[in-house]
């Protein structure tokens, strides 16, 4: 490039003969300016000394490492950290002893660390274990009730609470007791007011699973679930991160409305508990509005749960050892090169079968079916 220049070619035409910059061009001319091109150091290297200034000398770092080495085979701690090995020079008096960070970035530019550093891997999206929700065509209603809460000289409390996982609408039904007939009557209020999401996700309490201890139940929030059209979504049990946007709020809650204030009264609180969530859509309208699109509420609709369920339930499970999963009271074969891996088991109860999907965190758009077993849900009479 510099030839060229000297025998008389434009600096922008060599930048483009070289596919460089113009700024390169320019660069390489001034490094040889008034010199042979022979005699001309051509090194491309950053600006500054060679060795930087507050380094640690070389030798303090092969003594830390040799402390580090004969605290390992015999100290009677047994600790040979970065803080071991600073009060070992300090007792030894060899001089000042470099700070704690110093020493562990001895360490690791000498690569002495025994474990490796933890890989940090991406998130998998809002919603991963659906994948209509995790490419947000569609929204997920979470529903959670915290217990626990006692007003003083006043009654227990129990407060239901509900979050959108994209639109982040939010709410809260303070009660003295929280009951499958109140949850139903706070889930018809919130949708009345905001419209119908794809999935309603809950965790496997009763008054939101139905009970226990008889195989085949489908409870009656599922069915006021079903009956709507939304598919009721069961988080697994012990499992951390699926519900992590209702725990949230419930954290949120306590921290800004019953811990915030003396309540006198139920009364009391479920005034301030309506003004913090009336506030918290009024903050959050910009993310409502680039939410996905949620269906209007059926006016003529009326609730049977004596009716027949129809539709979809998925219930999200970890397998055992022998590759199965638990749900309805029941144990399915999944796949036994499947075993305490994620499942998504998505009974279909229209075409009498459940499907399960693998699940992982770390592929989660791939979701192939692991097994199909049929179904038919039994035909007995429901009662509340």
């Amino acid at each position: 490039m510099v030839a060229a220049v000297r025998g008389g070619a434009a600096q922008r035409a060599v930048a483009r003969q070289f596919r460089v910059s113009l700024a390169t061009v320019q660069y390489w001319v001034g490094r040889a300016a008034g010199r042979r091109l022979d005699r001309v150091d051509w090194r491309d290297r950053p600006a500054g000394p060679r060795r930087a200034p507050r380094r640690t000398d070389r030798a303090l770092e092969d003594l830390v490492l040799t402390v580090r080495r004969e605290l390992r085979e015999g100290s009677d701690l047994g600790e040979f950290g970065a803080a071991a090995i600073r009060r070992e020079l300090l007792a030894r008096g060899t001089g000042p002893a470099p700070a704690v960070r110093t020493i562990n970035r001895i360490l690791e530019r000498r690569g002495a660390f025994d474990a490796q550093r933890r890989v940090r891997r991406t998130p998998p999206p809002r919603g991963w274990y659906l994948p209509e929700l995790a490419a947000a065509r569609v929204d997920l209603d979470e529903f959670d009730i915290v217990c626990g809460l006692v007003i003083k000289d006043g009654p227990e409390v129990e407060v239901l609470t509900a979050i959108a996982l994209h639109g982040g609408v939010i709410g809260a039904w303070p009660g003295t007791a929280q009951t499958a007939a109140t949850a139903r009557a706070a889930l018809v209020a919130h949708w009345r007011a905001w419209g119908l999401p794809a999935y309603a996700q809950f965790d496997n309490d009763t008054r939101f699973q139905g009970p226990h201890q008889h195989p085949d139940v489908i409870g009656s929030v599922s069915r006021l679930c079903l009956s709507l059209g939304v598919v009721p979504v069961f988080a697994p049990p012990r499992e951390t991160g699926f519900q992590a946007a209702i725990e949230s709020l419930n954290g949120r809650w306590q921290a800004k409305v019953w811990a915030r204030f003396q309540h006198e009264s139920l009364a009391a609180l479920q005034g301030q508990s309506a003004r913090y969530v009336a506030a918290c859509h009024a903050r959050g309208a910009v993310r409502l509005e680039g939410a996905p699109p949620r269906r209007p509420f059926p006016a003529d609709w009326r609730l049977d749960l004596r009716a027949r369920p129809r539709g979809r339930l998925i219930y999200l499970r970890r397998t055992t050892a022998g590759g199965e999963a638990e749900l309805l009271g029941r144990t399915f074969a999944v796949d036994a090169l499947w075993p305490h891996r994620l499942v998504r088991c998505e009974v279909a109860l229209d075409a009498q079968a459940i499907r399960f999907y693998a699940l992982r965190r770390r592929a989660p758009e791939h979701q192939p079916l692991l097994n199909e077993v049929p179904y038919v849900l039994p035909q007995r009479r429901f009662r509340e």
